[in-house]
């Protein structure tokens, strides 16, 4: 997937732009109104994440430019600016989301994967399956090789994320916003304490190990 990030604060842009790639986007940045406009025009984002105090063209010119073109990637407002009338007049202009600074990575990613799959009509899935793993969504139940696998609401929600992204390497910061929904503290090692119960559970009882540690990055489920 690949993503534009519209954002003049290079602390905020930094730290947006390195979650996004973390998550497996391809992410492009542009620092101001005017190099966003040309980078959006030319239509080849599936989601454009825009500032509206932006340097050379403000967010919501921006956006109504790029409707006014004919441009519908979608775009994901994120602002400072947070009052009712702020947030009407970034829908109204072409906006398709709007989130106020300060924000959680989980948020704005669950925000852009939504985006992305309203824009291409990918029907959420009830079930995830990794080799013999199988995930239930809806009754919040997993088994592996057809044995059911007695899970906390914490160790689901982290198999959950794991399986989602399946194959692909989530860091600790990722897992710690998105599971326990607050920032991560490179002190702790709640992190690991989990992944290791969790390993005992879906892991330790089988000969194919699915959960992999990616030494000084993070963990995959593969």
């Amino acid at each position: 997937m690949n993503l534009l990030v519209i954002e003049d604060d290079s602390l905020t842009a930094s730290f947006v732009v390195k979650g996004f790639r973390e998550a497996g986007f391809t992410t492009e940045h542009a620092a101001d109104g005017l190099a966003g406009l040309r980078m959006a025009a030319a239509g080849t984002f599936d989601v454009a994440v825009v500032d509206i105090m932006l340097p050379g063209m403000d967010g919501l010119a921006l956006i109504s430019e790029l409707r006014g073109r004919g441009v519908q990637t979608p775009v994901l407002i994120l602002s400072a600016k947070g009052s009712v009338d702020d947030r009407v007049k970034g829908l109204h202009v072409g906006g398709d989301d709007y989130l106020v600074k300060p924000f959680a990575f989980s948020e704005l990613l669950a925000r852009v994967q939504a985006l992305i799959r309203r824009a291409t009509a990918t029907a959420e899935p009830t079930t995830l399956s990794v080799r013999d793993l199988t995930i239930d969504l809806l009754r919040r139940r997993a088994t592996r090789a057809g044995v059911a696998i007695d899970l906390q609401p914490r160790e689901f929600a982290l198999l959950e994320f794991l399986a989602r992204n399946a194959g692909r390497v989530v860091s600790k910061t990722m897992i710690m916003e998105h599971v326990w929904e607050y920032n991560f503290d490179p002190q702790t090692n709640v992190v690991e304490a989990r992944v290791c119960r969790l390993r005992d559970k879906v892991d330790r009882p089988f000969a194919d190990k699915l959960i992999h540690t990616v030494r000084g990055v993070g963990y995959v489920l593969e």
